[in-house]
């Protein structure tokens, strides 16, 4: 138990390590909103991406793609179930219009990329990519989709009209989707691409943990400490998304059936901070992007606490 401990603290100070390197070539003038452009870019477009291909057919076989069917459905069920508690929250918290929207998507999303998939590699290996892939493939569609309607309420009280065209566009089009449709395809098909496209594919793969928490890194540095508050709305935020966001899970994962590794990576997956881009959005549609900073800086902060934790009770 000390030892499982132990790698998680050492883990998660890794993972602080290079956010922290990201957040000192911040402060070098060395990043600046070119290269954070570029490295979300690369990483989101086309090191994602490989990372899902090299990760699904290097520990994925069919067998397992058919037992992973009905996994999808506690990512799914725990992130609706977290949006309802974050909802009567926001509601009994009484918050002012242009955070209510900002409070819930900030409660009830993880940020499964940037800082999911490294933390996850780094916990248990490359092992847990095409599981990783899983939750994200269901976390997506509920921040391009249910997250964008209710920050842009929050900042102009309407919101735009989208058809399913457009919305299945959105989210088809959108290239760590189509990595995961991908590898899924290949491994449906038993296709394998040649051995140097593999080890290309895997290059690419292994930049993603490195850049994604340096761009964390340099968000934090960016936001900066100022903004960092416990304004009201923000413990229950905190509560709701490192700590009953992974209860809710684990319960599910044991009404489903899911054990073993997969109900260790989603469990870890359901209890990262804040997903980054809802201060982008805030800021995009007039909402109060202050108060999304803080909750990002402080949610980032607060998992170097509650992860090592997570990983003595989940064994």
């Amino acid at each position: 138990m000390a030892g499982e401990f132990l790698h998680a603290v050492s883990a998660v100070f890794m993972i602080f390590c290079l956010m922290a390197v990201g957040c000192g070539l911040g402060a070098m003038g060395w990043i600046g909103k070119a290269e954070k452009r570029f490295i979300a870019r690369f990483v989101v477009n086309i090191a994602v991406p490989m990372n899902c291909i090299v990760g699904v057919l290097n520990h994925l076989n069919r067998e397992g793609l058919m037992e992973m069917r009905s996994m999808f459905l506690v990512p799914i069920c725990c992130i609706l179930l977290s949006l309802f508690i974050s909802m009567v929250a926001a509601m009994l918290l009484k918050l002012p219009d242009n955070r209510r929207g900002v409070f819930v998507s900030m409660a009830f999303l993880s940020n499964t990329m940037f800082i999911g998939l490294p933390i996850s590699t780094q916990l248990f290996g490359e092992i847990s990519v095409p599981y990783v892939m899983l939750y994200y493939a269901g976390s997506t569609i509920f921040t391009q989709t249910v997250s964008v309607i209710l920050v842009e309420r929050s900042g102009t009280g309407r919101e735009e009209e989208r058809d399913l065209l457009s919305f299945g566009k959105g989210i088809l089009t959108k290239p760590p989707i189509l990595g995961v449709i991908a590898a899924f395809l290949l491994l449906t098909t038993g296709i394998r691409p040649p051995e140097m496209a593999m080890r290309f594919a895997g290059y690419l793969s292994d930049t993603v943990s490195p850049l994604a928490l340096m761009y964390c890194g340099y968000v934090v540095y960016e936001l900066g400490f100022r903004n960092v508050k416990f304004e009201r709305g923000i413990p229950a935020m905190l509560v709701i998304r490192l700590l009953l966001a992974p209860l809710i899970c684990a319960l599910l994962c044991r009404a489903f059936g899911v054990d073993g590794l997969a109900r260790r990576v989603f469990i870890t997956e359901a209890a990262l901070p804040v997903v980054s881009q809802i201060t982008v959005m805030a800021g995009e549609y007039g909402a109060d992007e202050q108060y999304a900073a803080a909750g990002s800086v402080l949610s980032t902060i607060g998992i170097f606490v509650t992860i090592p934790i997570l990983m003595l009770i989940v064994r």
